[in-house]
């Protein structure tokens, strides 16, 4: 199959397909006498591994290294156990650094005291150290 069926049969545009090629996620397809890509099922299934992963949250750089050791069937129940449990531990740190900054948020929220109406400076909004309480007042006119 052609590029371009490739795309229509994973749901990638053909861009992202070239851009897996230069990254070495997707093995080169074989050439054909008129210099056309000629893709298989097995572009088909790593692509959707791909996909696959990236849904779990997975990044490109973190697949890369995950699809020698599958292809050379290196990659078993404990190494998806492990790859799994590590992106848990991801997803739990940047939970909570997203609290915090929740936090932070709500914090000055609830510091704003100035009018609706009224602008305020740069310095009223800066936050003398993150998660510190501080009142923001509207500048006034003069």
């Amino acid at each position: 199959m052609k590029i371009g069926e490739l795309a229509s049969a994973t749901n990638v545009s053909v861009d992202t397909l070239r851009y897996y090629e230069k990254q070495r996620l997707l093995e080169p397809a074989v050439r054909t006498v008129n210099g056309y890509r000629s893709f298989g099922e097995s572009h088909v299934a790593r692509v959707q591994f791909i996909r696959s992963a990236q849904a779990l949250g997975f990044s490109l750089a973190q697949i890369v290294e995950i699809l020698p050791r599958l292809a050379a069937g290196n990659f078993g129940r404990r190494e998806i156990e492990q790859q799994l449990s590590a992106k848990l531990a991801e997803i739990d740190t940047q939970i909570e650094k997203l609290q915090r900054v929740k936090t932070n948020l709500l914090s000055t929220f609830d510091a704003l005291t100035c009018d609706p109406g009224l602008p305020v400076s740069s310095a009223a909004v800066t936050l003398k150290q993150p998660g510190a309480r501080v009142r923001i007042k509207g500048l006034h006119a003069k």
